[in-house]
């Protein structure tokens, strides 16, 4: 009997990942924003990871990202959230600029990631009738996750 082993390992590791600035208050300028934007996929990029996707208005961001099987969600958010931060506080001159210390992350299937992006490309359109906290209940409910109303504020 011949012995057949799987020389690769594949995955399908997509997320979209979902936090605000402390106190939700409006410190992304739609001035500096893009730059923002693209330094966030960049350090995702320098962390060996995919971003397909970044978007968000003045209190929060949205991320669409892949990740490999090595990393660790919460290790990956923590170092994009420094990094970035410092770089506000560099590059934009914001010295009071924090990110929240939490987020919100929910698996994406590879069937649906464009549609993702597409949410996430919209995303000031989006807010123009639906404020952060209400758009996160709906993620959180549809995606079937548990959570106190008193702490999305």
């Amino acid at each position: 009997m011949v012995k057949r082993v799987m020389p690769n390992t594949y995955t399908s590791l997509h997320y979209h990942i979902v936090f605000s600035t402390r106190n939700r208050e409006p410190w992304i300028s739609r001035e500096w924003r893009p730059r923002l934007f693209e330094y966030l996929g960049g350090t995702l990029r320098g962390m060996d990871a995919h971003s397909h996707e970044v978007g968000g208005v003045a209190d929060h961001v949205h991320l669409v990202v892949s990740l490999k099987p090595t990393h660790m969600i919460a290790k990956v958010l923590q170092e994009l959230k420094k990094a970035s931060s410092v770089w506000v506080h560099e590059e934009m001159h914001v010295p009071e600029f924090a990110w929240q210390d939490g987020y919100a992350a929910f698996t994406v299937s590879a069937s649906v990631l464009l549609e993702v992006v597409a949410y996430v490309r919209g995303q000031e359109e989006h807010h123009r009738t639906r404020s952060f906290r209400e758009e996160l209940e709906i993620m959180l409910r549809k995606s079937g996750v548990s959570f106190e109303p008193k702490y999305l504020d």
